[in-house]
């Protein structure tokens, strides 16, 4: 399941918790466009400000909601326990897939990193894809460890963040690491052109999951993401999240105040600015 597009959608979270009826109206959607999976929980869902309980509510919400379209589910926690709790949770709800980053608070160390996900892939019946993605982890994975991981069971792809400029140069040292059975996705939507032309698999996109017929454009062309920078440097100025969620509600999709706190959405020149970018670009 971890090729083509991975399309991840926001959590709407209000004052009262998860916002059920708007959760699932946004995985349906991505549903009935094709996409090839459903990332619920990544980053843009909010994963790390929900409890267990609304994490167990919203993996069985987009599963039922996406009508046999794989579900990836993430599980990130900063106690190895509630990893594993999270990935009981996912495996109940019929998911078809784990999300891992290796969330923490102390800093931690190569051999810690590669023993968390030793830990859970033991207990595990479902594939996972180990996340790298050091901007919020505050962890950098090697090559190296990235090879050790991969060999354990149940490891089926790696989520990668931005590449550099020599985009096929660094997902060729990657694969050079890696058995041939686990794919290589990119994240970081404005690279994401990149990425997939240096070969990597899948990509894990933030725009896919609200505007999932504009990323295919983009797999389809790379020219297709440079008349998307408008709305990269946005995610870039104001952050993904924040503009996702500015869209969704001009769109009609989800209501005025959906991120948890303390995140805030954007209001007057910000907003108005992201609605006068999809108009620009007919998003």
């Amino acid at each position: 399941m971890f090729t083509g597009l991975s399309a991840f959608p926001l959590t709407p979270v209000t004052g009262s918790g998860i916002d059920t009826t708007a959760y699932a109206r946004l995985v349906s959607r991505l549903a009935a466009a094709g996409v090839d999976s459903i990332g619920a929980l990544g980053s843009t869902g909010s994963y790390p400000y929900l409890t267990r309980a609304q994490r167990a509510e919203a993996a069985k919400i987009a599963v039922d909601a996406a009508a046999g379209t794989p579900v990836l589910v993430g599980i990130g926690a900063t106690a190895t326990s509630e990893v594993l709790a999270l990935a009981e949770d996912a495996q109940n709800a019929g998911a078809a897939a784990v999300l891992l980053a290796p969330v923490s608070y102390q800093p931690l160390t190569d051999d810690e990193v590669f023993g968390l996900y030793e830990d859970v892939t033991r207990e595990l019946s479902l594939p996972l894809c180990v996340y790298d993605n050091p901007r919020t982890t505050h962890f950098q994975f090697s090559d190296e460890l990235h090879g050790r991981i991969a060999a354990l069971p149940n490891v089926g792809s790696i989520k990668i963040p931005g590449v550099p400029a020599d985009a096929k140069a660094r997902v060729d040292a990657l694969r050079a690491r890696i058995l041939d059975t686990v794919t290589i996705g990119i994240s970081g939507d404005a690279v994401a052109a990149e990425g997939l032309a240096a070969g990597c698999d899948v990509w894990y996109s933030v725009l896919g999951g609200l505007f999932p017929d504009a990323a295919r454009a983009v797999m389809r062309d790379a020219a297709e993401s440079e008349r998307l920078r408008p709305l990269w440097d946005l995610f870039a100025r104001h952050g993904s999240i924040r503009v996702v969620a500015a869209a969704a509600t001009h769109l009609g999709l989800i209501g005025e105040r959906v991120l948890p706190r303390p995140l805030r959405e954007l209001d007057g020149a910000a907003r108005r600015e992201v609605i006068d970018t999809l108009r620009q670009l007919n998003l």
